[in-house]
């Protein structure tokens, strides 16, 4: 897959891709890939996903081939991922029922970007996600029961019918945890190898925190 990369002011990589199903693999590997030779290991799983889900969308809502970019830009305490196409449709996953696949695909990913956004351009629509890049242990736990306590919405983490707040945020995490290997199947991947994938990254940072 051919690309070219910038490296002031920032670390830019810019990927063309087309928006066929066959693509969207390439463009992972190329992207992990990418982000390895700059350094940023702390942040390969999670633009892993993001970048699954954003070409996901292009493929499904776009498709037929149409031409389309991937853009991943480190900025130093981030990395911003961008997905620009050709379609001039934004996407509105707050709106989704939340049992539509797509949007909630979007939103679960959503919660893993410290912001993200869609704008029009001069030739289609730019979605975009940023993540920290080497968040530590505390920011993780903080983002973490920021998601679990909006995860199911309209029902905020209180005591309920004499169940504690603990109790409830454990509940959210093993739905979230499930909803996200429902995801995973979906995209065609093993959800043990999505497991083993987060318990080997989880177990280095801890490494590399002690």
């Amino acid at each position: 897959m051919p690309g070219y990369e910038a490296t002031e002011p920032r670390l830019r990589c810019v990927l063309p891709f087309k928006a066929v199903p066959a693509e969207v693999r390439l463009l992972r590997r190329a992207a992990v890939e990418q982000l390895s030779r700059w350094g940023t290991p702390v942040a390969v799983d999670e633009a892993e996903l993001l970048v699954t889900e954003l070409a996901t969308n292009v493929v499904k809502h776009v498709g037929g081939g149409a031409s389309a970019a991937l853009i991943l830009e480190w900025r130093r305490e981030s990395l911003r991922v961008e997905v620009h196409d050709k379609s001039g449709v934004l996407p509105a996953p707050a709106e989704a029922r939340s049992d539509e696949e797509c949007g909630r695909g979007l939103q679960l990913l959503a919660t893993l970007a410290s912001d993200w956004g869609a704008v029009l351009t001069a030739v289609g629509k730019s979605v975009w996600c940023e993540i920290a890049v080497q968040p530590t242990a505390c920011q993780r736990i903080e983002r973490a029961r920021g998601v679990l306590e909006t995860y199911h919405e309209g029902r905020p983490a209180v005591a309920v019918q004499g169940r504690s707040e603990a109790l409830l945020l454990e509940e959210s995490a093993v739905e979230l945890i499930a909803d996200l290997l429902h995801w995973a199947v979906a995209q065609g991947q093993d959800p043990d190898d999505v497991l083993d994938l987060a318990q080997t990254h989880y177990e280095a940072e801890s490494a590399a925190a002690a």
